[in-house]
């Protein structure tokens, strides 16, 4: 409201006038993003989307590309807040590796 209207105590307005005020404010207000939950606003969320797309168009040119290395991070889900762990395993030896590969391999086929 203060951004928009420079009202300082909407309380003061009453209200229906408060609530009318309220309902014409633009979608990425502080008020209405509040409101509303949302992280970011809608034209972030498309540019962050957009900058993903090209990423990957200019990733699947490489050579990392076809060894499936060095896939670049989402930066949309950075945005939203949504980053996923990369999990790293790593083993003694061939052994422990052979073992791990036979059990992930078992849960596949069930």
């Amino acid at each position: 409201m203060a951004e928009t209207y420079h009202v300082l105590d909407w309380r003061a307005l009453g209200l229906p006038l408060a609530a009318t005020l309220a309902a014409g404010l633009r979608d990425n207000s502080r008020a209405a993003m509040a409101l509303s939950g949302a992280v970011t606003t809608v034209d972030t969320i498309l540019r962050g989307a957009m900058t993903d797309a090209l990423q990957l168009l200019v990733w699947l040119k490489t050579k990392d590309s076809q060894y499936g290395r060095n896939r670049p991070n989402s930066v949309l889900q950075t945005l939203l807040g949504n980053v996923p762990a990369r999990q790293t395993t790593a083993f003694a030896d061939g052994a422990a590796y052979e073992a791990a590969r036979a059990r992930i391999l078992k849960e596949d086929t069930l």
